[in-house]
């Protein structure tokens, strides 16, 4: 259960972010908005039973994200001032993601589901942390204003509402956020490549992306197709297989 001094907390929190806004939004609003959302995911799965129930499975995805993690901080400065957390759900609607800040959710269904070895895993964890070390949800935040300068003066919460559920601003931002994903794909897979895990072992996690995709060829809204993922994630680890890999 949450303590009182994080309720407190996430509750200052929550009061900042409904305040008005008269400048650009900033990475620690951003950051501020995902750890009360975060929060709120975290405790909601605790309260139905879901939350790091499979010590095993929590200790293997730890060890694994561990040492991405810390290459993250070597490649990316900004992952230094990050306060990173992980947890593992059962909720099968989960498959993973990272919020600004570093605040890791990872779905156990999802990847029982694609059966993921430890270096398929490595790979899942390298795109979701490269969201968090390259600012994507920062990024995004800007880029909705830019589409829609009217928002400027909106508080946090009424724009990252607008990011999530209004269909208009949704439809706008989904190539940029295609892009976004696209980008985590290939600087995830070379991240995990630096830190030991073989290239072509990675490609494994798309693979069976394209396998439990009923619609391959197809982009979805915010990713693009598994298929052309796929591709690219093939073509880079035939790059990097080429070169000696670090520590050889």
């Amino acid at each position: 259960m949450p303590t009182l001094h994080s309720a407190i907390t996430v509750c200052s929190l929550t009061l900042l972010l409904f305040a008005p806004r008269s400048h650009a939004v900033t990475r620690d609003e951003v950051i501020a908005g995902a750890e009360v959302m975060y929060r709120a995911r975290v405790t909601e799965a605790q309260s139905q039973y879901q939350l790091d129930n499979d010590q095993v499975f929590l200790a293997r995805v730890q060890r694994i994200a561990a040492g991405l993690i810390a290459q993250a901080k070597l490649d990316h400065p900004v992952a230094n001032e990050f306060a990173w957390e992980l947890h593992v759900i059962d909720d099968p609607d989960e498959s993973a993601s990272c919020m600004a800040g570093g605040k890791l959710l990872i779905g156990k269904p999802y990847v029982n589901k694609l059966e993921l070895t430890d270096a398929e895993l490595a790979m899942l964890l390298s795109h979701e942390i490269q969201h968090a070390a390259l600012e994507h949800n920062f990024k995004e935040f800007q880029e909705a204003l830019k589409l829609e300068p009217v928002r400027q003066k909106s508080s946090f919460l009424e724009l990252e509402e607008a990011i999530d559920h209004d269909e208009t601003l949704i439809s706008e931002l989904s190539e940029f956020n295609k892009a976004q994903e696209s980008e985590a794909d290939l600087e995830g897979m070379r991240m995990a490549w630096r830190a030991g895990w073989p290239a072509l072992k990675l490609v494994g996690y798309f693979k069976k992306l394209v396998r439990t995709d009923s619609m391959t060829s197809f982009d979805h809204r915010d990713h693009p197709a598994s298929a052309r993922r796929w591709q690219a994630a093939r073509q880079l680890a035939d790059e990097l297989n080429r070169i000696k890999a670090p520590g050889d």
